[in-house]
């Protein structure tokens, strides 16, 4: 047991030997240290003048979904003869993370990138966008093919243009979900949603994030409504048919009369039987007319309540919030960088001549 004991405590200040000697070799290179240090805080200073700020354009508001669904009984067997398809219950269409999702997908933001630019409507979004990122594609000798034109329409264009114009799009897409787009709450407890653009271009951030937002929420005000408004066309449509078919009646009973001024009593069926015609008619079309109306009007209420209502709380306004690389933070992490660099080397290089020797 005691020669375990010498041993351990044998080893143990072998361990303080070896990290002292360390410690001494690292000191005795102070110069290269301070050299290190001096030209980590320059990097930083350089990096952090150079580095572009950043301006973010936010865009927030408040969704309310509105009501889906209702007792829609008294319309029942008029919706089996108009065709018409008016479901019940909850339409969870759009809710919670599948509105983020939107603001993130390929056609919203296509859409949105191949608008024209607020500030200058002679150029598209991406096109500004391309250009202060300078981005390019390549062919397969890594040659420049140039700048595509967006605004052409894809059908005229020969396949391999159209696939460098799809390529690009695909990559600008990519680009500003991972390193531009925030979606989200503005916190966990709270309903309003938050929208943010950020890029190193504050004409492109302001006039990108009020595109995106208006595109994403005029899709969704649409999608909601659409299975209504659908309804209510179709609708309308047969109300329309049925006045005008009733209305017909209605003059074809008078034209009977007028047809028939001095009728011989014995020929009564000559102005009996298209009045009564006429009256069976109009009355029919009366009754239909009648529920066409009042379903049309129970149609336009359930519109009213399931129209969402997207109401916008805070714009991008001039001038945008920057975010700058503060010129402090950029000396700190040179020197700290290049310092654990000239450390790690110089460890290095001591090992390397211990095992040559």
């Amino acid at each position: 047991m005691n020669e375990l004991k010498q041993t351990k405590e044998l080893t143990f200040k072998e361990l303080l030997l070896i990290v002292q000697d360390w410690i001494k070799y690292l000191l005795s290179k102070w110069y290269i240290l301070m050299i290190s240090l001096i030209v980590g805080g320059l990097l930083g200073d350089f990096y952090a003048k150079r580095k572009e700020p950043i301006f973010t354009a936010t865009t927030t508001f408040v969704l309310e979904a509105g009501e889906s669904g209702s007792n829609l009984g008294q319309m029942a067997g008029l919706a089996a003869l108009a065709g018409l398809d008016i479901p019940g219950g909850t339409n969870n269409l759009f809710q919670g993370d599948n509105l983020f999702a939107l603001y993130k997908s390929r056609t919203m933001l296509k859409q949105a990138f191949l608008s024209l630019n607020p500030l200058d409507t002679t150029e598209l979004l991406i096109n500004q966008y391309i250009r202060f990122n300078k981005l390019d594609i390549k062919d397969k000798e890594g040659q420049s093919e140039g700048m595509i034109d967006f605004k052409l329409d894809p059908k005229t264009l020969d396949r391999p243009t159209l696939r460098r114009r799809d390529s690009l799009l695909t990559q600008v897409i990519q680009n500003i979900v991972k390193n531009n787009l925030v979606v989200d709450k503005v916190d966990k407890k709270s309903s309003i949603i938050k929208v943010e653009i950020n890029s190193k271009n504050e004409d492109f951030s302001k006039s990108f994030n009020e595109v995106l937002v208006n595109t994403v929420n005029d899709f969704y005000i649409k999608t909601k409504t659409k299975k209504s408004l659908d309804n209510i066309a179709i609708l309308q449509h047969k109300t329309d048919s049925v006045k005008s078919v009733m209305f017909g009646s209605i003059s074809a009973g008078a034209v009977a009369i007028d047809v028939t001024p001095n009728l011989n009593p014995t020929r009564q069926a000559q102005r009996t039987v298209p009045m009564q015609r006429s009256q069976f008619t109009t009355e029919t079309n009366k009754a239909i007319l009648s529920q066409l109306v009042q379903n049309l009007e129970i149609s336009k209420m359930k519109l009213m309540k399931e129209a969402p209502l997207i109401e916008k709380i805070d714009e991008p306004i001039y001038p945008l919030p920057v975010s700058k690389f503060a010129k402090i933070k950029g000396i700190i992490i040179g020197c700290v960088l290049l310092a654990f660099l000239t450390i790690a080397f110089l460890c290095v290089r001591k090992l390397y001549f211990q095992i040559l020797r």
